[in-house]
């Protein structure tokens, strides 16, 4: 409210339920930049944010109480709720929104809104100003100006507080056990399915029932495509797995991947490629620190990585060459991270003024290196193909440099191994 001034009015609405078939709903997930600011957790509701209001600057449009919807669907806030339990100033049945909302309009200089989310909202609000302009004969001042709401917001979500961090640690803490867990269970004959059964189940027996996103668990050359989801093939003897996988704590997320044998020991060519990916992850993380800009990491993880394919033979030329002409994008075609909060591919810009943004403390993001081989990849020795190798780790960015807050899931080649293969043993 600070940032939108008096005299402007910003407005955002909660996610919608969505039918998943016939009288079926999806599981139920807030919108990240509603539950933001609110907290409020229920569909059907409207955030309305007056800085200056006498009434109260705060007010919340939701769902009235009702007994009968209590009893099959469980508790929600209604009117007082909003205002005892969620700290609004003032709550309305959404049912009123259009007979009350438009004077909320009125007299404002600005309408703060994220335009094209919601496109019943957008007509309605457009509708309520048009409403508006028509009484200007009368006195009444109408909003010049509808201005995105993301632009304050997301840079807002950008920088974490001690609370989500406290938030984020927990995710992160539950989905290091769930990973170091499957490399414990992993053996040749599973599916790739019944891996993440155990993903799911030790999330949800820590107590964070949702995933941050549907978990990756891609055996052998299914680890060459970047988003397999199908998580349906038998694992093999000799393959390596791959796993991107995170827990949600409060709308808050992790976001791990980790390579391992399957049998619990790499072979020599898998070895030379595993050490190549850690070694980039390292360098990457290792620009990670307040004033140095975004794009580093990622710079670091490519000369690392070319050198690495040169050495190797899957690139041929000189390393400066290679690099200027991107020919390293056949094998690692992504960047280097992205930013991690309420959202696994958070909110954030990454470049300001068109130049890539210096980190600052508070802000978490991924640090994810990887090297993927098609199966039918003929310009590469046949030892590599087939291969997809990715490391990915959680890392905030502290005062004097960084923090990973995922490291409790090995990924040291001779770490990787004992564990499994001590599993084996026992």
């Amino acid at each position: 409210m600070q940032q939108i001034g008096q005299g402007n009015i910003a407005i955002i609405a909660s996610a919608s339920n969505h039918i998943r078939n016939r009288d079926v709903e999806f599981p139920f997930r807030q919108d990240s930049d509603f539950y933001y600011l609110t907290g409020f957790n229920e569909a059907d509701s409207l955030a309305v944010f007056i800085p200056g209001r006498e009434q109260g600057e705060y007010i919340l449009f939701c769902r009235e109480f009702d007994q009968k919807k209590a009893l099959w669907e469980g508790a929600h806030a209604g009117l007082e709720g909003a205002t005892e339990h969620y700290e609004a100033d003032d709550s309305f049945p959404i049912d009123d929104m259009d007979e009350i909302l438009p004077g909320m309009l009125e007299n404002k200089s600005k309408v703060f809104y994220p335009m094209g989310r919601d496109g019943e909202l957008d007509h309605q609000i457009l509708e309520w100003i048009t409403h508006l302009r028509k009484q200007s004969r009368s006195g009444v001042n109408v909003p010049g100006e509808l201005v995105s709401l993301e632009h304050f917001l997301h840079e807002m979500r950008l920088f974490k507080s001690v609370e989500e961090l406290k938030l984020m640690r927990k995710a992160a803490e539950v989905s290091c056990i769930a990973h170091k867990r499957v490399m414990q269970q992993c053996k040749p004959g599973l599916y790739e399915y019944q891996i993440e059964a155990e993903i799911v189940h030790e999330f949800m027996s820590e107590g964070l029932r949702y995933v941050a996103y549907p978990s990756i668990v891609a055996g052998g050359k299914n680890a060459c495509v970047l988003h397999y989801l199908d998580n349906k093939d038998k694992l093999k003897k000799g393959d390596l797995l791959l796993i991107d996988a995170g827990a949600e704590c409060d709308h808050y997320a992790a976001d791990i991947t980790r390579t391992f044998p399957v049998s619990g020991k790499f072979s020599l060519a898998q070895k030379q490629l595993y050490q190549l990916v850690l070694d980039a992850q390292y360098a990457a993380i290792e620009q990670i620190k307040p004033g140095l800009a975004w794009n580093k990491a990622h710079d670091a993880s490519v000369k690392v990585l070319t050198i690495g394919l040169v050495e190797l033979g899957l690139l041929k030329g000189r390393v400066s060459t290679l690099i200027k002409n991107e020919k390293y994008k056949q094998f690692y075609m992504h960047r280097i991270g992205h930013w991690l909060g309420m959202d696994v591919h958070d909110v954030g810009d990454y470049k300001l003024d068109n130049e890539w943004r210096l980190l600052e403390s508070g802000m978490v993001l991924t640090i994810e290196p990887g090297l993927y081989i098609p199966e039918d990849c003929e310009s590469v020795d046949v030892k590599w193909r087939g291969i997809g190798i990715r490391i990915e780790d959680d890392v905030l960015v502290t005062k004097q440099g960084y923090e990973v807050l995922t490291g409790a899931v090995p990924k040291e080649i001779d770490e990787i191994e004992s564990l499994m293969q001590a599993t084996y043993a026992a």
